[in-house]
């Protein structure tokens, strides 16, 4: 078998991914970006939109990488589920002061990347609109060399703004036996 070199080619244009659907993956896959991004040398901001108190591997995962790499929850966790007793207003307010926090850093010029994590989730259970987003973009996307936004249930707008889409698609899952998310692997 000949193996042949495929062409580099270097975009200046700032790019807008999003990993989307209802399989596992969203998230993992944007920290796998952001890890070979920090790699490269690039700074990467990661705003968690839904996630909330709890402690997870990308947590620990993440003060290993400072300065390059910061990951902030401002979630206050599942809405409406899983015993969630916060007031929906509570929800609205992290999720609104979220998408102002991943403005003001991304205008800031310390970081290439910002990664809104579970944004479409805060978009689809109405605790920020599409129309937010799609403002936050216009309106940091030229200081920003990549955007990525996470999360099921992608408005058709902000895939039609995007350059890159994946959809996970959930074909087998242990959850649907029964088995609890498991430390390490889902979180």
């Amino acid at each position: 078998m000949m193996f042949t070199s495929l062409p580099i080619i270097i975009s200046t244009k700032n790019m807008l991914y999003i990993f989307t659907g209802n399989g596992k993956g969203k998230t993992t896959a944007a920290l796998g970006t952001a890890m070979r991004a920090v790699g490269e040398g690039k700074r990467v901001l990661m705003v968690q939109f839904i996630k909330g108190p709890w402690k997870s591997g990308e947590d620990v995962f993440a003060t290993g990488l400072e300065p390059r790499f910061r990951l902030v929850k401002m979630g206050k966790g599942f809405v409406g589920i899983l015993g969630d007793t916060l007031p929906r207003e509570e929800h609205e307010k992290a999720a609104e002061d979220a998408l102002a926090y991943a403005q003001k850093e991304a205008e800031s010029g310390n970081w290439d990347i910002v990664i809104l994590d579970e944004v479409h989730n805060a978009v689809h259970l109405n605790l920020i609109t599409k129309e937010d987003v799609l403002e936050f973009l216009d309106a940091v996307g030229d200081k920003l060399e990549h955007i990525i936004l996470t999360g099921r249930d992608a408005a058709q707008e902000l895939i039609d703004r995007a350059d890159l889409v994946t959809e996970m698609r959930d074909i087998k899952h242990p959850y649907h036996k029964g088995v609890k998310a498991r430390r390490g692997l889902e979180y």
